[in-house]
């Protein structure tokens, strides 16, 4: 009995401690804050990405639209730097997700991956369809 309640207090002080790890851990820009070398549009397991003509508004209104999501906060860049990062946590356990959105010769690139995980569920292309959206609002 006393080894079933030891184990049971054990595992929940493991499950908040990677809870709390992956809500705490710190995010390195160099990292995520990267250039978007595909040239394609893809769907990916833990994210998406997205290649788009466009013109350099579509890129200030992706950046609005994506500093009004939930949850969302810039991690490096800017539009008059070409290229802005931001993480975006999940609502229940605060699973950090990285999109960067960058504009350069007439395109649009949006990058959105997991950090930590294999699936993604699908929640990052989804949330590259309403930037997209966005973009073509105009």
């Amino acid at each position: 009995m006393k080894f079933a309640m030891y184990t049971t207090v054990l595992i929940c002080i493991v499950l908040v401690g990677l809870l709390a790890f992956v809500h705490l851990a710190p995010t390195d820009p160099a990292r995520w804050h990267v250039l978007i070398a595909e040239t394609n549009s893809q769907n990916m397991v833990g994210g998406a990405i997205r290649v788009v003509e466009a013109d350099d508004m579509a890129f200030a209104r992706v950046d609005a639209a994506a500093r009004a999501l939930s949850r969302t906060q810039v991690v490096a860049g800017s539009v008059d730097e070409g290229r802005v990062t931001y993480v975006t946590r999940s609502k229940w356990i605060g699973f950090p997700d990285y999109t960067t959105v960058e504009y350069s010769d007439g395109l649009l690139k949006m990058h959105a991956r997991l950090r930590f995980g294999r699936s993604d569920f699908g929640v990052n292309r989804e949330r590259l369809e309403r930037l997209l959206a966005a973009a073509q609002e105009g």
